[in-house]
Order: C-alpha cells, then sequence, then structure tokens
C-alpha cells in the first residue's frame, strides 16, 4: 500500500450551538421517513433546545473523554429527535457524535442509515468518507483494501453531489492513485485544474502523479507552465527537487532560489542550492550558499558535507578528511553511504589508496542487495562503485584487486560488461602487461561480436601489437553510416598516429570533421586532431587546432592541458602555460596528466619547490609512467637531491624498457640516460657512491 498523504478535513455536520433556529428548519427534510412520522407534530422549540445542550456536552465529552457527558450528549439528541424526527442536521450530528468519541462503528450506522432514509445528504456521506479516509491511514491490517474501496464509492457520491468542489476533487484522485488507478486519478485531477489551475494542492498532486508513473519531465512541466508570480515556495521546492532527479543542477539550482526568494528561512532549500551550483560547476558560489548555512548552524551534517565535498573538489584533501571527520561525529549510523563514498575519494587523493579501498569495500557491503541482484538506480551506483574499486587499487599497483572488481562489475551484463572491458585492458596497459591486455579485449570481441566499443577496443590493442592492417579492418567493419562513425573515425586516426603514418590519420580526420556538426562535436575533433599535430611536432597546426578549440568551449581541461604542456616543454609563453594548467588542475585535482603538465611548467619557470609539490602528486597516482618519473628526476636534481634523481630516472628508464614503441620517443630515451649520467658523475665528484 503507498504512503500517499490523505488530506482529508471534516466538513462542518452541525450547526453551532445556539444558532438560528430558522436554520434548523431551513434544513429539516420535506420528505418524512414514515407516515407516522409524517403525522406526527413537530415541536420546533423543543428539539432546538436539546440540540443545543446535545451540543454542549457533546463538545466537552470531547474535551475531558468523560463517558458521562458523552452519555448525556447521546440522551439529548434522542430528545431533540423526538421532538423532530426528520431532521438532517440532528441524524447527521448523532453519526458525528459518535465519530468525534471514536465509537466508529456507531457512527457508520447511523450515517448508513441516514444515507438509507435520504441518499443526497451529503453531510452523511461526508462522513462515512471521512472514516474510511481515517481507517486507510490508520493501516487496520487486512481492512484497509476494503476500506479504500469503500472511500472510493464515497467520493465518486460526493463529488457528484458537490461539484465543483475543489477539496473532495483531489480527495477522490489521490484516492485513485492509492488504489493504482493513474489515468482515473489524472482525470480527477484534470478536472480539479480546471477548478483553480493554480491552486497550489492541484498543481502539486498532478506534478506527483506524473512522478509516481516515472514521467519526471511531464511532473517538471506541469509546474513550470504555472506562472512565476502564482508560483508558491512550494511549488518551487518540488520542482527543483524534479530537476535534481532529471539531472539538471542549473535548472534545480533556479528553483531552489526562487524557492529561497519566498521562504528564506527554508534551510532544506538552502541545501538544496548549495548542491545543485556545486553539480553545476559553481563552486564559488555554492561554497557561499553553504557558509551561509554553517554560519547559522555549524554542526549541520549536510553542510558540513557539502563544505568536504567542495573542498575534495578543489585538492583540498586534507581539509576535507577533517571535515568529514565532523559529520561522522554528527551521524549516528556510521554507515552513511554518502559518508563513505566522500572518505573513499579523499583518501584516494591523498594517495591513502588501502583505506579508500577498505572504504570503498565496506560501501559494497553496505549497499548489497540481499539476493545480488541489481535494476535501474542501484546498478548504476554498484558499476559506479567497482569501477571505483578497480581505479584505486590499480593506482596502488594491486593489478588482482583491480581485475577482480572490474570482472565483478562485467557481471551486472548489458553495457557494463564492455565498461569493464575497457578498464581491465587499461589496467593491464598501465602495469605495462600488454600480452594481458591484447588476450583481454580478444575474448570480449569474442563473446560480444555485436558491441562496437569491444570490437574498437580489440582492434587498437592489435594495432599496438603490430597487427595494423587486422586492426583497420576490424575498425572499418564498425562503420555504420551514422553520426556514432565519428568515435570509428577518431580510433582510425589514433592507430595511424600511433604508426607514425600521418597522412591516413589526417584523413580520418577529415571523414570524423563531416560529422562533427555540433559544437560539442567540434571541440573533441579539435582535441584529438591537436593532439596527433602535438605527437607529430607539428606544432604551429597543433596550436592553431587547440586554439578553435577553445574559442568555442575556453575552459575546456584536456586542450588547456595539451596546449599547456606544449608551451612549457617548448619553454615559451610560460606565464600563460601555467594559467591554463592550474585551471585544469583544478577542475580535476586527482588527474596524474593535468597534475604533471603543471608540474613542468613550474620546472621550466625555475620554480622548483612547486614544480615537485605537483610531481609528486602525479608519481603517486600515476607511479610508472616514465615520462613522469623523468620529468621528477629532473626537479630533484634542481632542487638538490641527486641520489633522488638517479632512483627516479633509473626507474623511468626501466618503463621506457617495457613500454610500446609508439610511447616512446627515443629523443626522451636518450635525454634520461644523459642526465642519468651527468648525475652519478656530479654525486661522485661530491664524494658519495652513487646507486647502482
Amino acid at each position: 500500500m503507498s504512503r500517499l498523504v490523505i488530506r482529508a478535513t471534516l466538513a462542518s455536520f452541525a450547526l453551532a450551538a445556539f444558532g438560528s433556529p430558522s436554520g434548523l428548519l431551513a434544513q429539516t427534510s420535506s420528505a418524512p421517513a414514515s407516515a407516522a412520522a409524517a403525522s406526527a407534530p413537530v415541536d420546533h422549540a423543543k428539539s432546538y433546545f436539546h440540540y443545543g445542550m446535545a451540543k454542549l456536552y457533546e463538545n466537552e465529552a470531547v474535551a475531558s473523554g468523560r463517558q458521562d457527558l458523552a452519555t448525556q450528549a447521546i440522551e439529548q439528541y434522542k430528545l431533540a429527535l423526538d421532538a423532530d424526527p426528520n431532521s438532517r442536521i440532528l441524524q447527521d450530528g448523532v453519526a458525528n457524535l459518535y465519530f468525534r468519541l471514536g465509537r466508529i462503528r456507531e457512527a457508520v450506522a447511523a450515517a448508513e442509515d441516514q444515507i438509507g432514509k435520504h441518499p443526497d445528504d451529503i453531510d452523511a456521506h461526508l462522513l462515512l468518507g471521512h472514516v474510511y479516509l481515517r481507517s486507510i491511514g490508520d493501516g487496520q491490517g487486512p481492512e484497509t483494501e476494503q476500506m479504500l474501496q469503500a472511500a472510493i464509492k464515497e467520493y465518486q457520491t460526493i463529488v457528484s453531489l458537490k461539484p465543483g468542489d475543489l477539496e473532495n476533487q483531489l480527495l477522490l484522485g489521490q484516492l485513485y492513485s492509492l488504489n493504482h488507478q493513474p489515468l482515473k486519478a489524472e482525470e480527477q485531477y484534470k478536472i480539479a485544474q480546471k477548478i483553480d489551475p493554480t491552486n497550489e494542492d492541484v498543481v502539486l498532486d498532478i506534478a506527483r502523479q506524473y512522478s509516481e508513473e516515472g514521467d519526471l519531465n511531464q511532473a517538471a512541466n506541469v509546474i513550470a507552465k504555472v506562472p512565476l508570480s502564482d508560483r508558491t515556495g512550494r511549488m518551487d521546492f518540488a520542482l527543483a527537487g524534479l530537476y535534481d532527479q532529471l539531472k539538471r543542477p542549473k535548472d534545480a539550482a533556479k528553483a531552489y532560489q526562487d524557492a529561497l526568494d519566498q521562504d528564506p528561512g527554508n534551510t532544506n532549500a538552502e541545501r538544496g542550492l548549495a548542491t545543485a551550483l556545486a553539480q553545476a560547476g559553481e563552486t564559488a558560489e555554492a561554497a557561499k550558499v553553504n557558509a551561509e548555512i554553517l554560519a547559522s548552524n555549524p554542526d549541520d551534517p549536510q553542510a558540513l558535507m557539502r563544505e568536504g565535498e567542495l573542498q575534495r573538489q578543489k585538492g583540498e584533501f586534507d581539509k576535507a578528511l577533517a571535515t568529514f571527520k565532523k559529520v561522522q561525529a554528527q551521524i549516528p549510523n556510521g554507515n552513511d553511504p554518502e559518508l563513505i563514498y566522500n572518505e573513499a575519494l579523499t583518501y584516494d587523493g591523498l594517495g591513502r589508496f588501502p583505506e579508500s579501498i577498505k572504504a570503498v569495500k565496506l560501501l559494497l557491503s553496505v549497499t548489497a542487495s540481499a539476493d545480488g541482484k541489481y535494476s535501474g538506480e542501484a546498478e548504476q551506483n554498484r558499476a559506479a562503485l567497482l569501477q571505483l574499486l578497480g581505479r584505486v587499487a590499480g593506482q596502488a599497483g594491486d593489478e588482482d584487486e583491480a581485475i577482480a572488481a572490474y570482472q565483478q562489475m562485467a557481471a551486472l551484463g548489458g553495457s557494463y560488461a564492455a565498461q569493464a572491458t575497457d578498464s581491465e585492458v587499461d589496467t593491464y596497459r598501465d602495469a605495462h602487461q600488454w600480452a594481458k591486455a591484447l588476450q583481454v579485449s580478444a575474448d570480449a570481441a569474442k563473446a560480444m561480436p555485436s558491441n562496437h566499443d569491444v570490437q574498437l577496443t580489440y582492434a587498437l590493442q592489435l594495432a599496438d601489437a603490430g597487427k595494423l592492417a587486422e586492426a583497420v579492418k576490424l575498425a572499418r567493419a564498425q562503420l555504420s553510416g551514422t553520426p556514432d562513425d565519428r568515435d570509428v573515425y577518431y580510433d582510425l586516426a589514433e592507430m595511424y598516429v600511433r604508426a607514425k603514418r600521418w597522412k591516413d590519420a589526417s584523413h580520418a580526420f577529415d571523414k570524423a570533421a563531416v560529422l562533427a556538426t555540433q559544437p560539442d562535436d567540434k571541440v573533441i575533433l579539435y582535441y584529438f586532431r591537436g593532439d596527433a599535430e602535438l605527437r607529430e611536432k607539428s606544432y604551429d597546426q597543433a596550436e592553431e587546432d587547440f586554439q578553435k578549440g577553445l574559442a568555442i568551449s575556453p575552459n575546456d581541461a584536456s586542450i588547456e592541458n595539451d596546449l599547456g604542456y606544449m608551451y612549457a616543454d617548448r619553454g615559451i609563453k610560460l606565464d600563460q602555460a601555467v594559467d591554463m594548467l592550474k585551471k585544469a588542475v583544478a577542475s580535476d585535482p586527482q588527474n596524474y596528466a593535468f597534475l604533471d603538465s603543471l608540474a613542468w611548467a613550474y620546472y621550466k619557470q625555475g620554480m622548483y619547490a612547486l614544480a615537485q609539490n605537483y610531481e609528486l602528486k602525479a608519481v603517486k597516482l600515476m607511479p610508472n609512467d616514465p615520462t613522469v618519473l623523468a620529468h621528477l628526476g629532473g626537479i630533484e636534481a634542481k632542487n638538490g637531491k641527486l641520489q633522488e634523481a638517479i632512483d627516479d630516472w633509473q626507474k623511468s628508464l626501466q618503463e621506457f624498457a617495457t613500454s610500446l614503441p609508439p610511447d616512446i620517443d627515443p629523443a626522451d630515451v636518450t635525454k634520461v640516460r644523459h642526465e642519468l649520467e651527468s648525475a652519478r658523475v656530479r654525486l661522485a665528484h661530491l664524494g658519495e657512491a652513487p646507486a647502482k
């Protein structure tokens, strides 16, 4: 049974004590229940007197709970009815009295008796309807379904007897919704909408109905169509929540702000605004809103959680961890999934991989289903956690742990199997285990012959294994004559670039360019093309394409990284390079390539201490990249740490020795060897024995 909230306000079933006698006469039935009753004289004065006394006893009995007063009230109603047997007010009053006293069966019997005499008595129907509503709300065991059907029947009658009544129309719609009859519920809501199209309850009920049916866009549209001037704070807050679910953070932030404009003290709206702004990339504004919440309540756990997330996103991992520890102290349940997830990411950022792995495993345990089956959002979250576990384990150098995580991810099936294959291949490639990477991709290609992504991954491994013709043939077989062919051409271009077949690569990029019609598509094209030209050492052309991409997307971190690194490595435009690379790192503080580029730019500026700080972070995230190790050696040498530099240059040469030919620039290897030998000589002159 749904936990839908049923709003039920009891209508006024009797006149207030000492009301107008003429009012009582006006509501007396003109159709007596029997011939005897019709012939009996009506004593209005006596009836009115006893009715007034009954109301006094009734109110006192309800307030005090005294049964003797309740008995007196019932006796007074009986005396009033003796004087006026056919009065609807009196008959409804008796039924309502029983209801107020909690004597439900007698209330139902009295109301049903009245309806039997007067089928169109709206007050009696309302009383019965209210009784059934309360029974549904109380959840009275197996009788709940029976009460629901009875309530629906009563409110069907009520809306027919009292058309145009907004409250009852909404109640009937809610009852249909509770009974899993969405079409009938929607019909009632639309009738209510015609009565008052901007009524808060009407709009929110319709939106809720669409939301329960899974149509979040339609639910949001119902509220969004209400003019802003007619929208209430509750409407805006509900709209913001829908935008959150639709992953539209900018729209959610605006709706939360609109809700706050009407209700400045709504802390939930403030929290929602801070989260939405952060998700929309407006970190400065998010931090400002979050700070306002913490200023009024320093221990607010949700605001502290957001503060920790913002600190983590800025790369302030030590501060973030301290903040999450504060959150932990505020949350009774130490296994809060959001908190564990944030701690896992923070430990990862700090390079404390064992603690990060432990946190992810705990989260996988906390969120595990009893039967081991997942679907929808739960399946998506499971896959994301396994992906995180695999990545962190890979950074920790534990390939077995990483592969085991990806295999669990693959077991989820569907698109997750293909994603897991890519991750397994990347793990083996990062570990320079090229044969295993090729075997995994080959097995996946055989198991998923119709999956284009899997086939392309296999084609790329074939190309690196020296089987370029076979790789190109397999890649071309994935062309489908659709815009998705862009990705195929990019992969073909990558194969040709790694084989140093620059003209073939350029031709593949030309094919992709025809399909890159949207601005975002063009940015990707300029990035890939510029990267290829950079590897070809066509620096002017690379710069031109990178600048074209930035003209469309000024904050594209990948382009800023490649262009900034190109400037730094060539020793030109160093200030501009540092500015671009600082932006790239700020957008992704855990990207080892971004960290390495910024470190190298600082090195070129002669800022060796800063350079070493960032390079050490890069090495921690990717400890077997020969270029990163070579850079660290150069920086350490400038900082007077010759032995450390020698150690890292030796590691660099070892990693170069196990790298694929396309990943090696012989000039880089020669340079590292020269630096290593030079450092050994300098160390010997200082009277220290260099490490072998």
